[in-house]
């Protein structure tokens, strides 16, 4: 790499972002405030409610919950309408015992032992996600740390290394290192344009040799430099023999060409960052949390199949399947809508033309969740794996190892598939037990020992579930900028929420500060009349 004449810094921290991924180049923008975190500001201002108002709600996951939970403090009658027969939406969790039926009637029956469970939706919490950690504190919901980053993790390509898989700490450690050797010699070569001072060079330097183990030559070598990050042939011991033996490093033109380096940079994006959170016991005690504060509001199994409106308020027509699929009708003076655009599109919708064609833009992609449970923490007990996350070229993308219960004896479930969009779709389309033997067969060539350990497990593909018919809303560019602001605006009495609704789109933070936005616009429609 060569910097060419007239390079400034901010372009210096360009390439230093494109060579060392998105890690160097977010601590360089941290420094000068071009990192941003989430606006919630606290909760929302409802003062001046008029007696007797009315709102219905229709749809129970965390959106939907919290937009009841703070209109009614702000003194609304509320109503919510659920299509499930339980709170929380996509915060979903599965344990033994629970059943699962998707479309086409593929029927799962999840046999984890006590104590094991999925999370087939959502899963960690950033720490910037200032909503809901608020919500979670209040109504008095345990959160532990998530560990999104192992370094005894373990990377992998089929085609790299004979398919053999790579630590995470050594592609980190190599990559690192011969991306800082690459810029110190080229910087040390005086290649940096006027801007960019001797004082910066020398200090830059620095920085690349202790950030990178480089050796007194500004190389990336085998030693005790490298092994500081990539770990020993033989680690340091006691006694006679306790030297350590320092690692081979994998030479760099054959490290660039494997891609593992991928996986260092997304760990590095702003949402996946350290420290990320999970709820003590489930994703699901979210939901569950947040179903304690209005119960009493749900009508469970309703099904929408109509949403009108008038200068006076607004009617819902649902089935009512805790009574046979009765007919029935409730009405407001407003409605937050907080149903998923894949089915919304599908409901009669009395809306702007605006509006509607809002609702029918933007497409749902599907994810693949896969839980897997085995006789034993072979990854812990074999592999001194515990915790974290280990990538693979292969369509389960993903393998997750659980952030609780460490060492302890007895059966666990660790994620076997997490894919996304393309790579999910095939495995996605087979029934659930060849999805199950598909993450078995990927999953053995980063661990030998799965079919030996292997118990049960249960898969969930998001395209087939039928109350959200994909995971999460899919926005572009353009359609952001056709049919963004037509969806979240108030429509005469009916405002929509959800994270569809948010910049923070596949995110439970999302759907909380969208439903808080929608909320204080409504209250403000409602107070001015």
């Amino acid at each position: 790499m060569v910097f060419q004449p007239g390079t400034t810094r901010r372009q210096l921290l360009t390439m230093i972002g494109l060579a060392a991924g998105s890690s160097a180049l977010y601590q360089a923008m941290t420094g000068i405030a071009h990192a941003a975190e989430s606006d919630f500001a606290g909760p929302p201002n409802l003062s001046g409610a008029k007696p007797g108002a009315s709102v219905l709600v229709l749809g129970a996951g965390l959106a939907g919950m919290l937009a009841a939970y703070e209109l009614r403090n702000a003194g609304y009658k509320v109503q919510i309408l659920e299509y499930q027969n339980r709170a929380g939406g996509r915060n979903w969790s599965l344990r033994g015992g629970d059943s699962y039926t998707e479309l086409g009637g593929a029927t799962q029956n999840v046999q984890f032992a006590p104590g094991n469970y999925l999370n087939p939706g959502p899963w960690r919490i950033p720490y910037h996600h200032r909503a809901l950690l608020h919500y979670t504190k209040q109504f008095g919901i345990a959160l532990e740390p998530f560990v999104q980053v192992n370094y005894n993790a373990l990377l992998h390509n089929s085609a790299a290394y004979g398919g053999k898989p790579q630590r995470y700490r050594a592609v980190a450690a190599d990559f690192q290192g011969h991306v800082a050797e690459l810029l110190a010699k080229s910087i040390n070569q005086k290649h940096l344009d006027q801007p960019a001072t001797k004082a910066d060079r020398d200090a830059i330097i620095d920085a690349l040799r202790g950030w990178g183990g480089l050796n007194d030559q500004l190389a990336y070598a085998k030693g005790d430099e490298s092994a500081n990050f990539r770990g020993y042939a033989k680690d340091p011991s006691g006694g006679v023999n306790g030297a350590p033996v320092p690692s081979d490093i994998l030479p760099r033109d054959e490290l660039i060409r494997s891609g593992l380096w991928h996986a260092l940079a997304a760990n590095a994006n702003y949402e996946m960052q350290t420290t990320l959170f999970q709820p003590v016991g489930g994703m699901d005690q979210i939901g569950k949390g947040f179903a304690k504060q209005v119960q009493d509001l749900i009508d469970y199994n309703a099904k929408v199949t109509k949403i009108t409106q008038d200068d006076k308020g607004v009617t819902v027509t649902y089935e009512d399947h805790n009574n046979g699929g009765a007919v029935k009708q409730a009405q407001a003076d407003f409605a937050v809508v907080t149903i998923p655009l894949s089915v919304l599109s599908q409901i009669e919708i009395q809306v702007s033309p605006a509006k509607q064609a809002a609702i029918q833009a933007v497409p749902y992609a599907t994810s693949l969740k896969i839980g897997l449970e085995f006789k034993r923490r072979f990854w812990e007990e074999d592999e001194g794996i515990f915790g974290g996350i280990s990538y693979t070229d292969q369509e389960i993308s993903t393998i997750a190892y659980p952030n609780h219960g460490y060492q302890s004896g007895g059966k666990a479930v660790l994620l076997g598939a997490y894919s996304f969009g393309g790579k999910a779709y095939r495995i996605a389309g087979l029934p659930p037990a060849q999805r199950i033997r598909a993450a078995l067969d990927q999953g053995a060539a980063l661990h030998p020992q799965y079919r030996a350990e292997f118990d049960n497990g249960v898969a969930v593909a998001w395209n087939r579930v039928p109350w959200s018919l994909g995971c999460c809303a899919i926005w572009t560019e353009q359609t952001r900028k056709d049919h963004y602001q037509n969806l979240v605006s108030l429509d005469g009495r009916i405002v929509l929420a959800g994270e569809h609704a948010s910049y923070v789109g596949c995110w439970q933070e999302g759907a909380l500060l969208s439903s808080l936005d929608a909320v204080t616009r409504l209250h403000q429609r409602a107070v001015a009349g």
